[in-house]
């Protein structure tokens, strides 16, 4: 678990670099809730509460959250994200390595539902859009711990679409994908400061298949199962629909591949079943994107294909070695 936290430092930092401190705020206050929910449930429970808190599950599910959360998000919308996710979705279902569900995208879906506006507050990546209003480190300190802005500061101000938002928006109001592409706020694939965070995911999570921590089908099985539909209807028509280069640098692509997929616990474990428990999540993802309501659509992904693992690993598991040999010795004996 540390060293899936060392691999998410240099993406990390851009965060910071592109979008300002906000993302250090949510860590702070999702490590505080996460590590208190593990200890509270691990007394409740009567476990050794030391070991539990030292495993540093509890704070990957944080970091994790803070990576999902918009930079501007207040304190209490951060601490319902990490606490349903350790309570509910990991305690109640037995704790660590019981749990049906992907804690971090558990907690994320129920803030989502239940505060949409505040989960819009993305800020504007550093030198995509020259009128936007950086807010300072105590203006984002003080509305992370109460909410609210200065006075001369309006949530239009503070806040932009993220790349994702606008393409979808902008290509059903019939808008093609080079006109919308030629936004400022674009960069080379997908959203300015947006593909350099994905690119430091993604570089931390080649780092993790390096160590052998995690295993490459399920990264794979992501990343194919979005480029695939995406680069089919690219080549249908280029115009009304995006590249697969920007659908893979956007959002949260990279750090489902790498770090929200690859959960050792709620992901399929038979080697051809983690290709295929990734290809779905990516082929959801797509779906979501394109047709879906959300703009994003990973969180719900996951969930979906965490309901679909059992039945996976029924279908995939591998053949005993020799219990092919020892049935037909077993038939030739009885003839």
């Amino acid at each position: 678990m540390r060293q899936v936290l060392y691999a998410l430092i240099p993406a990390l930092a851009a965060h910071v670099w592109f979008f300002g401190p906000g993302i250090l705020f949510n860590l702070a206050v999702a490590t505080l809730f996460c590590l208190g929910g593990e200890a509270a449930m691990t007394r409740i429970r009567r476990r050794p509460i030391q070991s539990a808190l030292s495993d540093y599950s509890a704070v990957v599910t944080a970091a994790i959250i803070a990576f999902a959360l918009p930079s501007l998000t207040p304190w209490w919308v951060t601490a319902t994200a990490s606490l349903f996710g350790i309570v509910v979705a990991k305690h109640l279902y037995g704790g660590l390595g019981f749990n049906i569900f992907n804690p971090a995208m558990a907690g994320y879906v129920v803030v989502l539902v239940a505060f949409p506006m505040d989960l819009n507050l993305w800020t504007a990546p550093r030198m995509g859009d020259i009128d936007y209003q950086y807010p300072t480190i105590i203006e984002t300190i003080r509305y992370t711990l109460t909410g609210m802005l200065p006075p001369e500061l309006g949530f239009d101000a503070v806040s932009r679409a993220t790349p994702l938002d606008q393409m979808k928006t902008g290509l059903s109001n019939m808008q093609t994908f080079d006109e919308i592409h030629n936004n400022p706020m674009m960069g080379s694939f997908g959203g300015r400061g947006w593909e350099w965070v994905s690119n430091f995911v993604a570089l931390g999570g080649v780092w993790l298949m390096l160590k052998r921590i995690i295993r490459w089908q399920i990264p794979l099985g992501v990343l194919a199962g979005l480029l695939v539909p995406s680069a089919f209807m690219y080549w249908a028509d280029p115009g009304v629909h995006a590249s697969p280069g920007f659908y893979l640098f956007s959002g949260a692509t990279m750090l489902c591949a790498f770090f929200v997929a690859t959960d050792p616990v709620s992901a399929a474990t038979s080697p051809r079943g983690r290709f295929i428990y990734g290809f779905g999540i990516g082929f959801l993802i797509y779906a979501v994107r394109v047709w879906g309501s959300y703009a994003d659509g990973v969180a719900f992904s996951v969930l979906l294909m965490n309901m679909a693992v059992p039945a996976i690993d029924y279908l995939t598991k591998p053949r005993i070695v020799g219990h092919k040999m020892f049935e037909n010795w077993h038939h030739k004996s009885r003839t």
